[in-house]
């Protein structure tokens, strides 16, 4: 299974009322604690995955492509494994796969997906820059197109949410 076998993200992720996101707890590759207040003021792409999650392993070149193009917007692209043995399993994955400019974040003790009530991985979320989840996916997508691109843009930004309370 390859990216292009995936459905697209604009279509696949499910739009909430913005909210404030559980508290996630998660480590960088050094060992330092994280949370999503430590990246205020940037939308977030947060996607938890695994480096045996096949679906996972499948979405990871979109999320890796799209990276420098959110970063622009102010964006960031936030994977976080839930591999047991952290940093010691994703450190060599990332290196094998070649992936570049994405951060080793690290959850193993899956704390992180039992805040979201998550049946599986990977799941994926979207934090606006005010700090409120304001999407989610649970699944694998392909991330890397115009349309998912231009939604994140929208929704990291609070345009997406607007339109949506609008809609109620």
């Amino acid at each position: 299974m390859g990216e292009s076998d995936l459905p697209e993200g604009a279509q696949a992720l499910n739009q909430v009322m913005p909210t404030a996101p559980p508290a996630l707890a998660f480590t960088d590759a050094a060992g330092r604690k994280l949370g999503l207040a430590s990246f205020a003021g940037h939308g977030l792409l947060v996607n938890f995955w695994a480096t045996w999650c096949g679906p996972c392993v499948a979405e990871l070149p979109s999320l890796v492509a799209i990276a420098p193009v959110l970063a622009k917007a102010g964006i960031l692209v936030l994977p976080i494994s839930v591999d047991l043995n952290g940093a010691a399993a994703v450190r060599p994955f990332f290196a094998s796969h070649r992936i570049t400019g994405l951060p080793i974040l690290l959850n193993p003790d899956g704390s992180a997906l039992d805040g979201l009530n998550a049946g599986g991985i990977p799941v994926t979320i979207v934090i606006n820059a005010v700090g409120q989840l304001v999407a989610r996916y649970d699944g694998a997508a392909n991330w890397n197109t115009p349309d998912t691109i231009k939604t994140l843009r929208q929704l990291a930004h609070g345009k997406a949410a607007a339109s949506l309370m609008q809609q109620i």
